[in-house]
């Protein structure tokens, strides 16, 4: 549950409230830089939030807390911003009385999971908390290939079936790349279709291939 002080409580039933968004990023070697939406500086939690690069706040996927979420914001970036500079750095998103900016409560929390320049303008990409709990970790066993096509475990030269793409199933793989040596996936295991099985009449039963 968010902690809103009781003066900007007051001041957002009234309407007399100002909001703005403050973001205060701290890089992975300990520098932090601010940035808002106010068209002026605000000095938020310690932190001078620049308005100069022009973050907006974008869609945000869940509420901060438990669960995973995700959010997104956006901005302009000139010819200095160099997004290396983030590289595993945290975000913190605060929703700020302008006028008073000391009455602000956080929004959102999490980290800078990917940051794309293009155009003259950013988005970011922001993970939650929880976002690590959706990681799938090591492999998982399925009857799709879990490789990507053409790197090391598929095993098929980079420059091999140009304008080729794989579906990722082994018919695929066997039949149109010869690559069934290289599959990773395991094809055989049971789906949807095991439950509507039947036995089959005749023939030999000897526990193979259906």
């Amino acid at each position: 549950m968010r902690h809103i002080p009781t003066d900007l409580a007051a001041r957002i039933e009234s309407g007399a409230a100002g909001l703005c968004h403050a973001w205060i990023v701290t890089r992975s070697d300990g520098g932090r830089a601010g940035f808002t939406d106010h068209d002026r500086p605000l000095t938020v939690d310690g932190v001078v939030c620049s308005p100069s690069e022009g973050w907006t706040a974008g869609a945000a996927e869940a509420e901060v807390g438990g669960a995973a979420g995700s959010a997104a914001a956006s901005g302009a970036a000139d010819e200095a911003f160099d997004p290396a500079r983030f590289d595993g750095a945290t975000v913190d998103l605060w929703r700020v009385d302008w006028s008073e900016p000391e009455l602000k409560v956080k929004l959102w929390a999490g980290r800078l999971a990917r940051l794309t320049v293009a155009d003259g303008a950013f988005t970011a990409e922001l993970e939650g908390p929880a976002a690590a709990l959706d990681r799938a970790v090591g492999r998982t066993y399925g009857r799709a290939c879990d490789a990507r096509f053409r790197d090391a475990r598929c095993g098929l030269r980079a420059g091999a079936f140009p304008g080729e793409s794989c579906d990722k199933r082994w018919t695929t793989c066997v039949a149109r790349f010869g690559n069934g040596v290289n599959f990773r996936g395991f094809p055989h295991v049971p789906g949807d279709d095991f439950l509507a099985a039947v036995p089959v009449e005749g023939g030999r039963h000897d526990g193979g291939r259906r």
